[in-house]
């Protein structure tokens, strides 16, 4: 069955930073898109960015721009978030999802298969 765990939240000051890592169990990364999407209490889930198969990465929301980044460790079977400059906006219950549909990865959590159980990102003012 495949399994995904993320890791790495916490609790922060403003401006600092987070790397958060999405572990994967039986499958493959270059397999399968990943994306990372959020949720804060009382808001929809937000899809934040993805990278697909076959590498090309994708920025969904325009706040994180210049901020997150995205890498895979694809030996691992790892995906990392690398958060930067971290405002109190971004906190949230952060998670990783794999969907295996042909194309790019999407912004769409409903086309997201599997999922992980979500890692809390608490960014202090």
């Amino acid at each position: 069955e495949v399994q995904l765990v993320e890791s790495g939240g916490g609790l922060v000051q403003t401006g600092g930073s987070l790397r958060l890592s999405c572990a994967a169990s039986e499958f493959t990364f270059d397999r399968y898109h990943i994306g990372w999407f959020r949720q804060a209490p009382g808001k929809e889930r937000e899809a934040v960015l993805c990278i697909s198969s076959s590498g090309g990465t994708a920025y969904y929301a325009d706040s994180v721009k210049g901020r997150f980044t995205i890498s895979s460790d694809i030996p691992k079977n790892t995906v990392f978030l690398q958060m930067n400059s971290l405002k109190p906006d971004d906190t949230a219950a952060y998670y990783c999802a794999a969907d295996n549909r042909w194309g790019d990865c999407s912004k769409y959590y409903q086309e997201y298969e599997y999922w992980g159980q979500g890692t809390q990102v608490t960014v202090s003012s």
